[in-house]
């Protein structure tokens, strides 16, 4: 599976994830569609016939090629993400078929019995610099399996943000926090098929991975300004969709005003485009529950591996779940996520679900937009130029509906 495809079998994934989430969930949330691909990549590995091409719809690409592409990062490492993939499990329980697909995972999934939850909720916090604590499914005595990824950056911007008052950014976030982010020189209009013209800003860091933040008018549903983001990210450069200011309309945007003057300037152009961007802070805490919706593509995956179990007297139940977080600050930009498949023997399962009365307040902050971590793994020195299996990979995605006060 090269490059290009890998790429876009995430960004395809990846809308479907966030689509999920805002369903199931907080509008304001970060995720990691990249590590619960690679979970359900190496879980659909087990299943066989109808089962495995319909998880093979779900990655976007075969199984094997899904499988091999996961390894191929995990080979490769990048060196602004760590990556780890566990898979623990009691053999004796599982049976023939499940305990030879555990028997041939590729060497690089870390191997072993299933821990306790102490031990887990360690390996979570090893394999995130501490950003996620706890591990997502519970592990006990009865559990046969867990199957998990960890993902996580902390990287420091080349060039950090000024800070403004909050009162450039308009709106209402306005109101919510004092100091806002700027900077000038990295922003963008660009035309997307998802979400139509968008404003883009794209923070670089000092490792090799840039943050993209893509806003769009305000009625285009947040899925599709997601999808937008990701259809930038998976360009070339994200700068190759750029509109020239002298070709878009002078006055108001859905999120920008662009204006013209003639001013003396030291310069051989004939023409002069600038930009300047203020934009808020942020930081998310998200858990998805991955079996709540089948866009997620683990209900079907999850049903047959447990349908894979021998037989037991209290029955099999299945959790599947990733724990995320985030934070986009004025000197660089944190997230981590791991994500866990865990099957245990029946205990007391869960009710069924029946109407209850739900409250929810629908509540509107602003402008919100869309933000795409993207990894870059490539080396111009070498003839020809390498380009390795991290390379325009989007590993961390958010919809951002709430600001942060500026802290650093």
């Amino acid at each position: 599976m090269d490059a290009d495809a890998l790429v876009a079998a995430v960004a395809g994934y990846a809308p479907r994830v966030h689509a999920a989430a805002l369903a199931t969930g907080p509008a304001h949330h970060v995720a990691s569609p990249l590590g619960a691909w690679i979970v359900l990549a190496l879980a659909a590995d087990a299943l066989e016939g109808e089962a495995r091409e319909a998880a093979a719809g779900h990655l976007g690409a075969p199984v094997d090629e899904a499988v091999g592409a996961a390894v191929a990062l995990l080979d490769e490492p990048h060196p602004a993400v760590a990556a780890a993939v566990a898979c623990w499990s009691n053999g004796a329980a599982l049976g023939e078929r499940l305990g030879s697909w555990v028997g041939r995972l590729p060497a690089e999934v870390e191997a072993g019995p299933v821990p306790t939850q102490v031990v887990a909720d360690r390996w979570a916090a090893a394999r995130t610099a501490g950003l996620v604590d706890r591990f997502p499914v519970a592990v006990d005595p009865v559990t046969v399996l867990v199957l998990a990824s960890a993902l996580a950056t902390k990287v420091t911007w080349a060039q950090p943000f000024a800070v403004a008052e909050a009162a450039e950014l308009g709106g209402p976030w306005a109101d919510e926090v004092g100091r806002v982010l700027t900077r000038t020189g990295a922003t963008h209009l660009a035309d997307t098929e998802a979400a139509g013209r968008v404003v883009v800003t794209m923070a670089e860091s000092l490792t090799d991975l840039a943050v993209l933040t893509v806003t769009a008018a305000p009625e285009v549903p947040p899925v599709e300004v997601i999808a937008a983001a990701h259809e930038l990210a998976a360009l070339p450069a994200p700068s190759a969709a750029r509109l020239s200011l002298f070709d878009v309309p002078l006055g108001p945007g859905h999120s920008w005003d662009l204006v013209e003057e003639v001013e003396a300037r030291a310069t051989t152009a004939e023409r002069v485009e600038e930009d300047t961007v203020v934009l808020p802070a942020w930081t998310a805490t998200s858990d998805h529950r991955l079996l709540t919706d089948d866009r997620f593509g683990f209900t079907a995956v999850v049903a047959h591996l447990l349908a894979a179990l021998p037989p037991h007297p209290d029955g099999w139940e299945a959790d599947a779940a990733q724990a995320a977080v985030a934070r986009y600050g004025r000197l660089g930009f944190e997230a981590a996520a791991v994500t866990a498949l865990g099957m245990r023997a029946g205990s007391a399962r869960p009710p069924e679900p029946h109407p209850v009365p739900v409250r929810t307040l629908h509540a509107r902050f602003g402008h919100p937009h869309a933000v795409v971590a993207v990894a870059t793994q490539r080396r111009w020195d070498r003839v020809p130029a390498w380009f390795g299996p991290w390379d325009r990979l989007p590993v961390f995605s958010a919809w951002v509906a709430e600001p942060a006060e500026v802290t650093d």
